[in-house]
C-alpha cells in the first residue's frame, strides 16, 4: 500500500509567495530563467536554476553552482522569504487552467515505494539528469521541487479534498503565464490521520511528470539510509516530497512531432508511403486536429491531412502497441523517414500541445522543417495500464500541464 506522511513544510509567508514562486526548473533554459528572474532577489530560480546568479554562459553543472543553491536556500531562510512549519501537515494544491481546476495532496512518499515499485515509472530516465538533481538534493538536503504523481480516485480523499477546499485558502494567486494556483493547509490531527490512513489503501502512486526529480530523491534517500550507521527507518530522509492528484482530474495533452526532411522522398512520394499503411484525406490550409485515436494530423507543403491508421497496423490489446505515438514511430518516423532513435536524432524536435497546432505550421512554414505531426492524446487509464503492465512508454509520449509551480512548499530531509 502507499505510504505517505505529513511533513513540516518550508514555505514562503502569504504576502511573498508570488514573488518566491517559479515555474520549474527543467521547463526553461538558463537565460530564461534569468529574465524572468530578473529584479526579484526572491525569485527561487536562485535555488532551483542558480546559474543565473553567475556570467551568462557559464556552466550549470559546475561545483560552483550547486554551492550557490546551497548559498541561497540558506539566504532565504535567514531572510524570511522561507519559513519551517512548527508541525507536520499536509497540503491541498489547486490548479486551474482554462476555467478547469484539478486538485491534489502534498505529501511526503515514501523512498520504500519507489524502490520496490509501489510507486510506478512510465518513462525512462537519463543518467545524466538523475545525477544532477541528485546533487541538488543533496547538497540542499531537500526536495525544493515537488514530484508529480496520480493515484486512482478514492472517494474518502475526495471528501477531504472537498472539506478542505472549502476553506480559507493559504495562498491564491495567478501566475504570470494565466494559471491559477491555490493552496491550503491541512493541520487538523484528525483529518492529518484520515488522509494518511485512505493513502495506505491505496495499492499504488503513478508518476504522472517529474520521472527525473522522483528518481533523484528516492536515490538520494536510499544513499542517506546506507550511509547512516544508525539508521532506523524514520528519518525524514526516507520520505520526499510529492504532489498526488486523484486520476480523473488530470489531463494529458498531445505531445507532437516536426521533422526536418522527407528521408530523400519527394512530398507526393511521402505521401504515397503513407497510403499503405494509413488512409490520406487532404484537408486543405485550416488547420486539422486529430479526431479520435489512431488519426493523425499532418502538416506538409502549406496543407494539412488527416491520417487514420488502418486496420491491423496496430494492436489494441497490447497496451504499448495501442498508442499512437507507437504506432507513428515505427510506421511513420521508422519505417518511412528512417528515424530510429527519438531521443538522440537530430532530424526530429517535440512540441508540447500546450503551444498549440498553430506552433507547428510556423516551424514547418518557415523553412525549419519539412512536416510535422500531430498526434491524439493518450489518457490517464492508458497511462496507468501501461505503468501496471511494467512497460515503459516511447520517448515524448505525455505532455501535461498545467505544470506545478515551484516555491508553494520545500521539504527538509532533517
Amino acid at each position: 500500500m502507499a505510504k505517505v506522511k505529513p511533513f513540516k513544510g518550508v514555505r514562503p509567508p502569504k504576502d511573498l509567495v508570488e514573488q518566491v514562486a517559479s515555474r520549474p526548473y527543467d521547463v526553461l533554459n538558463s537565460e530564461e530563467a534569468r529574465k524572468e528572474a530578473e529584479g526579484n532577489e526572491k525569485s527561487l530560480y536562485h535555488i532551483i536554476k542558480p546559474e543565473i546568479d553567475f556570467e551568462p554562459g557559464f556552466d550549470e553543472h559546475d561545483p560552483a553552482v550547486y554551492g550557490k543553491a546551497v548559498e541561497n536556500y540558506r539566504k532565504f531562510r535567514d531572510m524570511g522569504w522561507l519559513v519551517k512549519d512548527d508541525e507536520e501537515k499536509y497540503y491541498i494544491y489547486a490548479q486551474t487552467m482554462d476555467g478547469r481546476t484539478q486538485y491534489g495532496f502534498v505529501v511526503a512518499a515514501w523512498v520504500d515505494d519507489y524502490m520496490n515499485g509501489r510507486i510506478k515509472k512510465h518513462e525512462l530516465t537519463r543518467r545524466d539528469k538523475e545525477e544532477d538533481r541528485m546533487k541538488h538534493v543533496r547538497c540542499n538536503n531537500a526536495n525544493i521541487e515537488p514530484v508529480f504523481f496520480a493515484f486512482p480516485d478514492n472517494d474518502a480523499l475526495q471528501q477531504i479534498i472537498d472539506e478542505v477546499t472549502a476553506g480559507e485558502p493559504e495562498y491564491d494567486f495567478v501566475a504570470p503565464d494565466g494559471f491559477g494556483h491555490t493552496f491550503w493547509v491541512i493541520d487538523n490531527p484528525d483529518m492529518i490521520a484520515r488522509v494518511t490512513e485512505e493513502f495506505d489503501r491505496i495499492p499504488n502512486l503513478y508518476i504522472a511528470d517529474g520521472h527525473h526529480r522522483s528518481a533523484a530523491a528516492a536515490l538520494v534517500g536510499n544513499e542517506k539510509a546506507k550511509n547512516n550507521p544508525d539508521h532506523k527507518g524514520d528519518e525524514e530522509y526516507n520520505y520526499f516530497m510529492a504532489v498526488a492528484f486523484p486520476a480523473s482530474h488530470l489531463r494529458i495533452i498531445d505531445y507532437n512531432r516536426v521533422v526536418k526532411d522527407l528521408n530523400g522522398l519527394s512530398e507526393e512520394e511521402f505521401l504515397d508511403r503513407l497510403r499503405l499503411n494509413f488512409e490520406v484525406e487532404e484537408k486543405g490550409v485550416e488547420t486539422y486536429h486529430p479526431a479520435r485515436l489512431h488519426n493523425f494530423a499532418l502538416y506538409l507543403g502549406g496543407k494539412w491531412y488527416s491520417l487514420t491508421a488502418k486496420p491491423g497496423t496496430y494492436d489494441d490489446s497490447d497496451p504499448i502497441g495501442v498508442l499512437d505515438v507507437t504506432v507513428s514511430s515505427d510506421l511513420i518516423l521508422r519505417d518511412i523517414l528512417g528515424i530510429t532513435d527519438l531521443r538522440s536524432d537530430k532530424r526530429i524536435d517535440f512540441v508540447g500541445g500546450i503551444r498549440g497546432l498553430e506552433e507547428l505550421k510556423q516551424r514547418v512554414d518557415s523553412g525549419e522543417m519539412k512536416m510535422a505531426l500531430a498526434l491524439y492524446p493518450v489518457t490517464m487509464q492508458q497511462l496507468i495500464d501501461i505503468a501496471d503492465s511494467g512497460n515503459i512508454m516511447p520517448p515524448k509520449t505525455t505532455w501535461f500541464e498545467p505544470k506545478l509551480r515551484s516555491g508553494l512548499v520545500i521539504h527538509d530531509l532533517d
